[in-house]
């Protein structure tokens, strides 16, 4: 297989098409996940031509990072970009940010999640960040989410001095709508957002995926797979482990399952001609989407890891595509 790269205009970098999304391999929220086998995938994904790996502080309230740092030890650093975030705090200092959910940690604890990105939390966020990732430069620092509680021109000050000090190279946002986009450009340059995109989840093609390609800003998709049940392997009645979010997802209802997995039907023969699974035709069409430059995909193990890096050996013509587009469902 050769991996396919796309560069991210206003920068030098150049992203694997298909892109490591760690929050799984933090557990958190995801059930558990083997330190071991999530090391062990992202150096398999590696080893596949899969340069960029992303990751965020509240996978699993540092371990996540903890485990990218590791598994990259042993890579020049110049042959990987680091994709991570700042602004989701379970740890936020009292009376700042605002609530956004509850959660437990990984012990089962309850933890407050709170969206905030004051000036000093940013950069302190950062250093912490590097230090567990175990390098001195982020590639791609991203706002996890729109911070309401903090004038937009701190949050990007405090970037655009993390980027001056040499310790962030560019910046991006993440669940960001167009509107929002063009207010943060006004502050400091943005290259991308990540936001989430799926056969099942295109709410973005209405505004943010036009402002991006007028704009040529890059689409970081995530939850391409949309978490697990593109991959046509959940099925109604389906019990999730404990700690797992899924089970209260809206695409993981019985009702929606079973008009996903009729649409995964119909893609099954087009899957097995290609010599491919239904999660890598998903990807693959994901990538060739106007607008999207890179997927995000998760990965628990080895193998699942190396299953989505081969999603790039799949080529679609314009009438197999059309044919996937006619038969999207609306879920």
């Amino acid at each position: 297989m050769t991996m396919e790269y796309r560069h991210i205009a206003g920068t030098d970098l150049k992203l694997s098409v298909i892109t490591f999304g760690s929050w799984a391999a933090g557990s958190w929220m995801w059930g558990k996940t083997d330190r071991n086998d999530a090391i062990a995938a992202i150096r398999a994904a590696c080893d596949l031509g899969v340069t960029s790996i992303d990751t965020a502080p509240v996978y699993g309230q540092g371990d996540s990072e903890n485990i990218v740092g590791e598994a990259i030890s042993g890579i020049s650093r110049d042959k990987v970009q680091i994709l991570t975030k700042f602004g989701l705090r379970w740890d936020a200092p009292e009376g700042k940010g605002k609530f956004f959910f509850k959660s437990q940690d990984n012990d089962g604890k309850p933890i407050d999640i709170v969206r905030y990105a004051g000036k000093e939390s940013v950069i302190a966020e950062c250093e912490a960040s590097l230090k567990r990732l175990k390098t001195d430069y982020i590639d791609l620092y991203q706002i996890h989410w729109p911070d309401k509680s903090t004038p937009m021109e701190e949050t990007f000050d405090a970037v655009g001095r993390l980027i001056e000090q040499g310790k962030v190279r560019y910046a991006g946002v993440s669940n960001y709508t167009a509107a929002q986009m063009a207010e943060a450009e006004k502050i400091l340059p943005i290259v991308s957002n990540q936001i989430p995109f799926s056969m099942i989840n295109r709410g973005i093609e209405a505004e943010t995926v036009p402002y991006c390609i007028e704009h040529n800003k890059a689409i970081l998709a995530y939850s391409p797979l949309e978490r697990g049940v593109l991959t046509g392997k959940i099925k109604p009645g389906h019990v999730f482990a404990e700690g797992d979010h899924r089970a209260d997802y809206r695409f993981y209802t019985d009702e929606n399952l079973v008009k996903i997995n009729a649409f995964l039907e119909k893609l099954k023969p087009l899957a097995e001609a290609k010599n491919a699974t239904l999660a890598q035709l998903v990807l693959r069409w994901t990538i060739d989407r106007p607008g999207i430059t890179i997927a995000l995909a998760g990965a628990r193990n080895a193998a699942q890891a190396t299953a989505n890096a081969h999603a790039v050996d799949i080529a679609l013509d314009p009438d197999e595509i059309a044919f996937i587009d006619e038969n999207l469902p609306e879920i």
